[in-house]
């Protein structure tokens, strides 16, 4: 049927059916955006050809900081085990890269023999050459949270007189590599160390366009009072503003991520929370990884569309035989200009464009006449995939999520604070007395009895019409009264008894103090009368 239709008219109006998210990924890369970039030159002078293991690889997080702000004792923490090749020290020991990923056996996989592994993402690497390669390991071990997460330890970046020490390969162009394909990019600071060095404001520009996967911890904060602390928080927050241009606030989380003693508890409840927080970031990372690299190669597709009009801008103004050298260095001059007119041309937004200075550095070394004219038939066959193909995508995403709704990190300091007396808000909160025998509303219940015989209770009942009148006096929106209504009200009845008014009140204190109410009441606050009752 329709056999007339050509084979490019039904893929326009029939996207294309995918069996898994990242076969999907694959094939539209490969059929579609490659293509254009290929034609446009867009590895040059942007980012490499992706490959199949980009695509497989599980989520990776990056961790980058200043010599001895504790990146590699924070994985250490993280595994609660050494890794090969693992050095801690108070002055630079990390100078290498490590990928820390999961293997039967451990052992180390140096990078020359790294590179060439077409399993790992790591293969385009090589272009970085010898004087990085011999500076790149993989720490291989088995370990329950790397079968679900990859972690890449940086070496400490340099400060004072060692910056400008060379380390032989672009180390900034190396983080903007890995800053692509990584899912979470963690950047440390030490609390007693906030100075940020030239070259870490260079690789903290470098993440530019990264900004929503970057997450900030400030470490080693047991070591330092609560006053101290507060002002060290600031001037950090100060400091991040100068270089990282969001209107929004990055997230810092504050504690001291190693196994040992904290020097000040006082901030004790403050680095908990602050680290179930961060855990919980970095175990959402498997579920969402799908969702990432679909939204990164939308952006890798809007970035090469965006070249290629560059491109074919400049091959058009060039002369094919005389006064070329002095057209390129107009054309590369007025750059801005052409930015401009592709802008308004093409409706596309000032933020989709290449870096400005970058671009016209990189031009420079190239042969203006060899570039391609504008092909139509190639930036429609990316947006076509980026109008409908992605689409279909999205919905094999969920499917996916609803399929595995449990694939998060486990194991190592993921599972130390699961279960028991020290999982995390354990006794506090609606968790108060979760492991006594006696019920904990009764403590305060004598004077919660005395305003209950105000309300006027018939047959040892009030009514919500006369219980409304004391709780609204929690002043508490009516959304969490009413949610803390449907918790007190047992037995459904629209009132309540003395035993569920008390309950009410419980809750009502509970959430004055800060703490989230359950969305189904635990066992222990159930009262006694009412814990026979059949459901």
């Amino acid at each position: 049927m329709f056999s007339w239709l050509g084979t490019d008219d039904r893929r326009k109006k029939e996207p294309e059916v995918f069996q898994t998210v990242s076969d999907g990924l694959k094939k539209l890369y490969k059929t579609k955006l490659l293509p254009l970039e290929e034609s446009y030159k867009f590895h040059e002078f942007h980012s490499p050809a992706l490959e199949d293991a980009d695509f497989d690889n599980k989520p990776m997080v990056l961790l980058v900081g200043q010599y001895s702000t504790g990146k590699t004792s924070f994985i250490r923490y993280l595994l609660e085990q050494d890794f090969p090749g693992m050095r801690i020290g108070p002055e630079p020991t990390t100078d290498s890269f490590i990928a820390v990923m999961h293997g039967d056996t451990e052992g180390v996989i140096p990078g020359n023999a790294l590179v060439v592994d077409p399993k790992k993402p790591f293969r385009k690497l090589n272009a970085f050459g010898n004087a990085f390669l011999n500076r790149f390991v993989c720490a291989q071990l088995p370990n329950p949270v790397l079968e679900s997460i990859s972690v890449i330890d940086t070496p400490g970046i340099l400060s004072g007189e060692k910056q400008r020490i060379s380390r032989g390969y672009d180390f900034a162009a190396v983080l903007e590599w890995f800053a692509e394909r990584v899912d979470r990019i963690i950047l440390l600071f030490d609390a007693h160390k906030l100075d940020i060095s030239d070259e870490f404001s260079e690789v903290i520009k470098a993440l530019k366009n990264h900004e929503d996967k970057i997450r900030v911890v400030l470490n080693k904060a047991d070591q330092i009072e609560t006053q101290q602390l507060m002002r060290v928080y600031g001037a950090l927050m100060w400091s991040l503003g100068k270089i990282v241009n969001t209107p929004e606030v990055i997230r810092v989380y504050i504690g001291s991520f190693w196994s040992h003693p904290l020097l000040i508890p006082d901030n004790r409840k403050l680095f908990e929370a602050e680290e179930q927080d961060l855990f919980k970031d970095i175990q959402s990372l498997p579920r969402n990884a799908a969702l990432r690299k679909l939204n990164d190669l939308i952006k890798r597709a809007r970035l090469a569309k965006v070249h290629a009009y560059i491109i074919s801008s400049l091959k058009k103004e060039m002369p094919t035989v005389f006064g070329k050298d002095n057209k390129k260095k107009e054309l590369i001059a007025s750059l801005g200009d052409i930015y401009k007119r592709i802008e308004r041309e093409h409706q596309i937004s000032p933020g989709d464009f290449p870096n400005l200075k970058k671009m016209q550095d990189q031009l420079q070394a190239q042969d203006l006449t060899k570039f391609q004219p504008l092909k139509h038939k190639l930036l429609e066959a990316v947006d076509d995939m980026l109008a409908n193909d992605i689409a279909s995508l999205m919905v094999l995403v969920r499917q996916e999520e609803t399929q595995k709704p449990n694939q998060v990190v486990k194991g190592g300091a993921f599972d130390g604070t699961l279960n028991g007396p020290f999982g995390h808000g354990y006794g506090e909160g609606a968790g108060e007395g979760i492991d006594e025998a006696e019920w904990v509303v009764a403590r305060d219940k004598p004077a919660y009895d005395e305003i209950f015989y105000t309300l006027s209770p018939v047959n040892g009942k009030v009514t919500g019409a006369n219980a409304k009148k004391e709780m609204v006096k929690s002043k508490l929106p009516n959304t969490v009264l009413g949610k803390i209504w449907k918790l007190a009200d047992i037995d459904k009845d629209g009132m309540l008894d003395d035993e569920e008014f008390a309950l009410a009140n419980h809750l009502i204190k509970v959430k004055l103090e800060g703490h989230e109410l359950p969305s189904e009441l635990p066992a222990h606050l159930v009262p006694p009368s009412k814990r026979k009752m059949p459901e």
